[in-house]
């Protein structure tokens, strides 16, 4: 069996026989809820509806969930018990639909108990959602059809698997031209030593799988997406006192990246936009990422790469659009990597959790 094969089937029994709540995992993983302004109501809303059977055996390490998701098509990677998926249920409205995926047979059987509950919830007359057992490294073998989503979400999943760059090229095919892949995960300091991902245990906790921040870069436009946008981020204590000992000095965040599927022939020019308020969880002010904030009715310039997202996405109703025409500076007035580094954002807003596992060992 090949060794990530093997590892794959540790963290499947891992998560569907050993863990029963979020309270079992031995780092602060589940509950890094930092986000860099309040939740929408409406997202708060949903994730109150959920049943609390569901959201008992949570196992995320963040908060992924965008804006304008009414009547999109959304896939949930690692659904796991299903909680986000149930709330995004709520969000994308009868006329959306969600899928969940997952390759432990527990947690989709225990989630499908909870499609009726949830459709009579929210006053559905059909289910808009639907659970499929099967690995997010081979989503078309699950059914799952090339360019039909228009987001794709994952909260702390790809931290437990073996090969990162599958992952988010199979996101990226499914996506939609425009679309985009919004998601919480475990990030390390730095690279992982290989001794370390042999221990199943770590494995399990996201600490032996989680990337490198710095890779996730590279790995974006590989696959082909954008350069990812980093929304949120909270440091991640480890509690046990053995793992953190294995862990030496490195270090684990919670982050939360957005990439979009951007055209090959894009913007080359920057330009400047003006919110219109249009969505109604920010009349206001909409927060995109933590580089990015747009005022209503306030004119802002961006850089090509951001103008592409705008102009390609389905935000592209929301912004008044006025070309520049001089092209594109290519020298960077600030580091890349700074706004896109995790620690340095939990850093700056001061984002950790004190305690919450069931162990402090």
């Amino acid at each position: 069996m090949a060794a990530g094969e093997d590892m794959r089937g540790k963290v499947k029994e891992y998560y569907g026989l050993c863990l029963e709540t979020s309270r079992d995992l031995q780092t602060s993983a589940a509950s890094c809820w930092s986000t860099c302004s309040p939740l929408p109501r409406s997202v708060t809303e949903a994730l109150g509806q959920v049943h609390h059977e569901v959201s008992k055996r949570f196992f995320g390490c963040g908060l992924p969930f965008p804006a304008k998701l009414e009547g999109c098509r959304v896939l949930d990677l690692g659904s796991g018990s299903g909680r986000d998926v149930f709330a995004f249920s709520k969000l994308v409205g009868p006329d959306g639909h969600v899928t969940g995926i997952d390759m432990t047979e527990e947690l989709i059987s225990a989630s499908r108990q909870y499609v009726e509950y949830h459709q009579k919830k929210f006053g559905y007359e059909a289910p808009n959602v639907t659970f499929v057992q099967g690995y997010v490294e081979k989503l078309s073998e699950a059914a799952i059809q090339i360019s039909s989503m228009d987001v794709v979400i994952s909260n702390c999943v790809i931290c437990l698997c073996p090969d990162k760059k599958v992952v988010l090229q199979e996101a990226y095919n499914i996506l939609k031209e425009g679309g985009e892949l919004y998601f919480s995960d475990m990030f390390a300091s730095r690279v992982i030593p290989e001794h370390m991902k042999q221990d199943p245990v770590l494995w399990g906790e996201g600490m032996s799988g989680s990337l490198f921040w710095k890779d996730l870069i590279s790995l974006a436009h590989e696959t082909g997406f954008s350069t990812p946008l980093l929304v949120s981020a909270s440091h991640i204590e480890v509690h046990n006192r053995d793992l953190k000992a294995k862990a030496g000095d490195i270090r684990y965040a919670s982050g939360t990246y957005r990439l979009f599927k951007l055209p090959k022939r894009s913007a080359r020019s920057g330009a400047v936009v003006t919110y219109k308020g249009t969505l109604s969880d920010f009349p206001e002010q909409l927060y995109f990422d933590s580089s990015h904030s747009f005022k209503k009715d306030v004119k802002v310039e961006v850089n090509a790469e951001m103008l592409a997202i705008l102009q390609n996405s389905r935000f592209c109703s929301d912004f008044k659009i006025q070309m520049l025409d001089k092209p594109e500076s290519t020298t960077q007035s600030t580091d890349p990597f700074c706004l896109l580094d995790p620690f340095l954002l939990a850093d700056r807003r001061g984002a950790s959790v004190r305690q919450c596992s069931k162990t402090h060992n």
